[in-house]
């Protein structure tokens, strides 16, 4: 079997299952009782199934243990297999983490006692974590020493994997925001060579592809925590393995992939603790609430999202490919100051953290005033 026929099949089994697996998943879901019901913070007005990352979840794994077998022979070393191992091991603790979460509510501190064990497999179950670092501006690579790699590793596992779980509010919206990070992934590697990731990121976009036939608006199944926490832990990996030595400068990469996540996790930070609540307190001020309050309907907000979601992913891909070139250094700096002031920018004119509280656009607005002002009196 060919390279290229290995990724394709890849891709449309994991389509196919997620097709086949996901109505009866759906059916699965409200057999044991595992349904999100309507409240005051939720958008949808009817009883739904939850669940549907099992069947994402299920067509990667399926997929991934029937293709394995048929790759060409040297195509994936052992550092490759360990990677992939990893990727399962982990991937199975989380999804089953989120399983149960999505039939018995678990508390918040169960489920992140979960993730830290499901990122410690990985650490030190596959000894999988950041290695090395880049002096910004500068060529010379050095190790980091075990007692900051092994923090560093978990607290990006754990971060990235709650982050896409925040953005879950909408029809459609973390499955289709994550497949739009996963395909960033599979360019990526694709222009590096990076097998192990092109064929995991094929699988993976392929369940979603599958998945989103249901969960698009209006959705018939939620993915539920089962496929947000899943979806998030195979993005924090894969967003992290995609290079094969971690660097500060190109870090900047990763989180360009999952930048609509992070941005939103951010700001929910931010917001409360100026509103003085519990940093883990559930509330309706996220980028898709903060949308449909400005009156977008469900269908254009997810939309909107998507479009936002697709720009960092352009921007990841091309600040991947110049970090290359001697001037990468400051090509990346540019494009962050740039992300910030654009981000700022945004999150003042629509509210997601304080809708009374303006600095950086009243700021502007006064310098623009006085420099009107200055330029009529002379």
């Amino acid at each position: 079997m060919s390279v290229s026929f290995l990724y394709l099949s890849g891709f449309a089994i994991a389509l196919v299952l997620a097709l086949v697996l996901t109505p009866l998943v759906k059916k699965f879901a409200f057999a044991v009782g595992a349904i999100d019901k309507p409240n005051h913070r939720k958008v949808h007005t009817r009883i739904m199934p939850r669940l549907g990352g099992l069947a994402i979840y299920v067509a990667f794994a399926a997929g991934l243990l029937v293709l394995l077998p048929f790759a060409p022979e040297g195509l994936f070393d052992s550092s490759d297999m360990n990677l992939i191992r990893a990727m399962l091991a982990g991937g199975t603790l989380i999804v089953l983490i989120g399983a149960l979460d999505d039939r018995f509510e678990l508390s918040a501190k169960v489920k992140l006692a979960g993730q830290l064990v499901a990122a410690c497999i990985v650490v030190f179950g596959f000894d999988v974590k950041i290695n090395f670092v880049n002096i910004p501006f500068g060529g010379s690579m050095q190790s980091i020493a075990e007692w900051i790699s092994i923090p560093l590793t978990i607290f990006w596992i754990v971060g990235v994997t709650n982050a896409i779980n925040l953005i879950d509010g909408l029809d459609g919206l973390a499955s289709g925001v994550s497949g739009i990070a996963i395909g960033t992934i599979l360019i990526m590697a694709t222009l590096m060579g990076f097998e192990p990731i092109i064929l995991m990121s094929a699988l993976l976009l392929g369940g979603i592809v599958g998945f989103l036939f249901f969960n698009f608006h209006p959705a018939k199944i939620f993915m539920g925590d089962s496929g947000s926490l899943f979806l998030g832990f195979s993005l924090a990996m894969m967003s992290m393995l995609a290079f094969k030595q971690i660097t500060i400068v190109s870090f900047v990469t990763p989180l360009l992939i999952i930048g609509v996540p992070l941005s939103d996790t951010f700001f929910a930070i931010v917001r409360r603790l100026i509103n003085k609540k519990p940093i883990f307190a559930p509330d309706k001020g996220h980028l898709h609430h903060c949308l449909r309050e400005l009156g977008f309907s469900h269908r254009k907000t997810v939309l909107i999202i998507y479009a936002i979601a697709a720009f960092f992913g352009a921007c990841a891909i091309v600040q991947a490919v110049v970090i290359r070139s001697d001037a990468g250094g400051w090509v990346t700096f540019v494009v962050v100051c740039v992300l910030v002031f654009g981000l700022q920018i945004g999150a003042e004119l629509i509210g997601i953290v304080d809708k009374s509280r303006r600095p950086l656009i009243n700021f502007i607005q006064r310098t623009l005033l006085r420099v009107d002002t200055q330029s009529r009196s002379k």
